[in-house]
């Protein structure tokens, strides 16, 4: 089976040969670390732990050139869509190759919008406290600013989708933190996932099944909001088990819910009794599928080759 096949199969129930394996984002600087620790110096780390290849094209939707202060009324925002060109051909991807792409037999994602927060230029306090205030004070424009940004970002995608075969999209969504989302799930129903629909209209006539909200927050009130939507896909990255837990996720949302990663990061760092445990809290997904399984974050030189090198064996184990 092919790795599309393997993934589609597994994140839609079908029966894929075994679940797909995704490369954790293993940096040069902890592979540095493992070979004082053991790992041969000239070894291939695909042949070590082989994985599914996977290939993300981003699309570069910032306005061009940024704002030294971003637009916070309707009037500004004729300076936003100027800014926003989606025939601009330096916001392809810096990867955009159509050839080598086009025939590629392995999984191709492309992140489609950067969330709420960044869209609206929230890099800082100043300009969140400014968004609080004009989401109270200003909603039509607010909502004007996300239907200008959500138009630009479903052009561009098409332009993609019009080249290359694409297996899913990825909505990024920085919205908050183990706390919670940052805003209510009645104010994200009103002025953010309307203005994704244009991408979701998109992907529906590209054919494009797969649609991911990756976070970094606690992000659970709002994953009904998603589903209505037809996100169908969340990956959560870095947020603590204990308000995103993968097995409780899916016994609430239920198969309309996919999921990847949810495998505890920290457990690699703790030692292989830790490890263990939190590869068999997510066995009951693996059989159930629509569930890619992932660690839910990056491994960094903190985590011990030993451990690293037991985890895979044990995934390798229990997904066979």
């Amino acid at each position: 089976m092919d790795t599309r096949a393997r993934f589609y199969k597994t994140i839609h129930y079908g029966n894929p040969d075994r679940v797909p394996y995704f490369e954790e984002g293993i940096r040069p600087e902890t592979l540095e670390v493992w070979q004082a620790q053991g790992l041969p110096k000239n070894v291939d780390l695909q042949e070590q732990f082989p994985s599914d290849r996977r290939e993300e094209l981003k699309l570069d939707l910032d306005p061009h050139p940024g704002f030294t202060k971003w637009p916070s009324s309707l009037k500004e925002l004729d300076s936003l869509r100027e800014r926003l060109d989606p025939a601009d051909p330096s916001r392809l991807p810096k990867n955009w190759q159509v050839d080598r792409l086009r025939d590629s037999d392995y999984i191709l994602m492309v992140r489609v919008h950067e969330g709420f927060l960044l869209s609206m230029g929230v890099h800082g306090a100043k300009r969140f406290t400014e968004l609080m205030y004009l989401l109270l004070d200003e909603p039509d424009f607010v909502r004007e600013y996300m239907r200008i940004q959500g138009q630009f970002a479903a052009l561009l995608a098409a332009r993609v989708l019009r080249e290359v075969k694409v297996d899913a999209l990825v909505f990024s969504e920085p919205i908050g933190d183990n706390n919670g989302a940052l805003i209510s799930p009645r104010m994200y129903e009103d002025f953010v996932l309307p203005f994704y629909q244009p991408l979701l209209d998109l992907a529906n006539q590209a054919g494009v099944k797969t649609l991911i909200c990756r976070t970094y927050a606690n992000i659970k009130v709002l994953i009904p909001g998603l589903l209505k939507r037809g996100i169908n896909c969340l990956w959560a990255c870095e947020v603590e088990q204990s308000v995103m837990n993968y097995p409780a996720l899916r016994k609430e949302f239920g198969r309309d819910l996919r999921l990847i990663g949810g495998i505890d990061l920290d457990a690699l760092r703790e030692g292989k009794d830790a490890i263990r445990r939190a590869v068999e809290k997510v066995v009951p997904l693996v059989e159930e599928g629509g569930y890619i399984p992932l660690v839910d974050g990056r491994v960094r030189a903190d985590v011990p080759y030993e451990n690293y090198v037991y985890y895979r064996e044990l995934l390798r184990e229990i997904t066979r």
